[in-house]
């Protein structure tokens, strides 16, 4: 992760109690229900104890593509040199937002001691092009606020629980927004992949292992496989939650998906959480009509009062909506449904690949590059021939062959080129390969 020079001035903020805002400084308007948000806390930047920064998110701006027949220029594929890879078919812009995530815990209140993650938004500063932190800070908030209760009838396990936020400043000078969401763990997929893939190739477990393991090599790796179809299931169910909700995610990656532990004999009380939502859209009615903005519940003064962050967010998306012959409003939904699916499938094949393959053998732009730009989403008669050929991967393209390939059918039904064609994150938790019956 990116280091920030800035520790200690960044810590001051907290420290000195600077002056505060609320997160609407006015009553919400008749169009917006503002009962969304009374599960949300309006906190004060001094009812924190910070303990330590845990890293940072470099903000890139998304669009993804469709292949075509002439093939992609690899150079518009860019992963940002923090790591957090936004796979998904996407091209990916950086801007020049850099959003810092602390680890600490509530020091009064009712829910004193109740540990926390701190996400830090930074203050728009003319070099910023692209979405604006602002934009992004209020979208993550209202999409968290419309997925848990009371929008929803109860919390989706698969999600990051959003506790509320605030605004500080120095001198009545806004300088950032802070997201407060509860500490349900700090490893991510791709932490855990990057263990996972040199225990691999030291033929031991990630965590502590089991008596039995130096009897049987092969245990550690069946717990393995059994630790990563938790992890898609938990992934496809948080999705299939949000898509029955009317958002997409269209952030979907190794380092969106949170981890309760990377124990792989805990497998079974494996909890993953997806968060990152700064990029997902609404495709309720009200949205793909036109409704209220998310400008007329998040105030700041570097906003303008015309600006409607929604539908700078979802631009892009609708674009290649229409472009791919989506124009009505089911139409758009669909679409953005196939995306996120589309995103999900590379997240499979990076959860499947990594962990069981040498390590620096693959990673996720290789992954991309090779079923997208290489054999153009031929992955049945192309891409798999070509992995399968590939010795450095071989345990992992057993584990996708297993019970006569599902794993291949199920990845191959998720990038189909024709977005009409993909199954929703509901059907693909209902496939095969993810019940895992062929493990014994």
């Amino acid at each position: 992760m990116q280091q920030l020079a800035s520790f200690r001035s960044r810590s001051c903020v907290l420290q000195k109690k600077a002056k505060t805002r609320r997160l609407s400084s006015r009553p919400m308007k008749a169009d917006v229900n503002s009962k969304t948000y009374c599960s949300l806390r309006e906190f004060r930047s001094d009812d924190f104890a910070l303990e330590s920064r845990v890293g940072s998110i470099g903000i890139l701006s998304i669009s993804s593509y469709k292949p075509s027949a002439s093939g992609f220029d690899s150079d518009s594929l860019k992963v940002n040199d923090l790591r957090v890879e936004q796979l998904g078919s996407q091209e990916a812009k950086e801007d020049n937002i850099t959003a810092t995530l602390w680890k600490g815990r509530i020091a009064r209140g009712e829910l004193g001691g109740t540990r926390v993650i701190l996400k830090a938004y930074p203050a728009r500063t003319e070099g910023m092009d692209g979405f604006t932190a602002d934009t992004l800070a209020a979208n993550e908030l209202a999409t968290h606020a419309a997925l848990q209760p009371p929008s929803v009838p109860q919390e989706c396990p698969q999600l990051a629980k959003l506790l509320g936020g605030f605004v500080s400043g120095l001198g009545g000078t806004v300088t950032e927004q802070w997201l407060v969401f509860r500490n349900d763990g700090l490893a991510s997929a791709e932490s855990y992949c990057a263990k996972a893939t040199q225990a691999s190739a030291d033929g031991r477990a990630v965590g502590e292992g089991e008596f039995w393991d130096r009897f049987d090599a092969s245990r550690p790796i069946r717990r393995r496989k059994i630790f990563i179809l938790k992890c898609i299931r938990e992934m496809l169910t948080g999705l299939a939650f949000m898509h029955s909700r009317n958002r997409l995610h269209q952030s979907l990656g190794p380092s969106s998906l949170i981890l309760s532990t990377t124990e792989e004999r805990d497998a079974y009380g494996l909890r993953c959480r997806l968060r990152d939502l700064a990029f997902a859209v609404d495709v309720s009615d009200e949205a793909l009509m036109g409704g209220a903005t998310l400008s007329e519940i998040w105030e700041r003064g570097s906003v303008q009062s015309n600006a409607d962050p929604k539908q700078s967010v979802a631009e892009a998306l609708w674009q290649r909506a229409r472009r791919e012959g989506a124009w009505s409003g089911p139409e758009k939904r669909a679409f953005g449904i196939a995306d996120d699916v589309y995103a999900a499938g590379l997240l499979l094949a990076y959860m499947c690949l990594v962990p069981l393959s040498e390590p620096g053998s693959i990673d996720g732009p290789s992954i991309q590059r090779l079923f997208e730009t290489t054999y153009q989403l031929d992955i049945e008669s192309g891409a798999r021939d070509f992995c399968e050929a590939e010795d450095r991967w071989a345990t992992a393209v057993e584990f996708l062959g297993s019970g006569d390939g599902l794993g291949w059918d199920l990845f191959q039904r998720m990038m189909h080129p024709n977005w009409r064609q993909r199954p929703s994150a509901q059907e693909c938790l209902d496939h095969p390969f993810l019940k895992g019956e062929y493990l014994g």
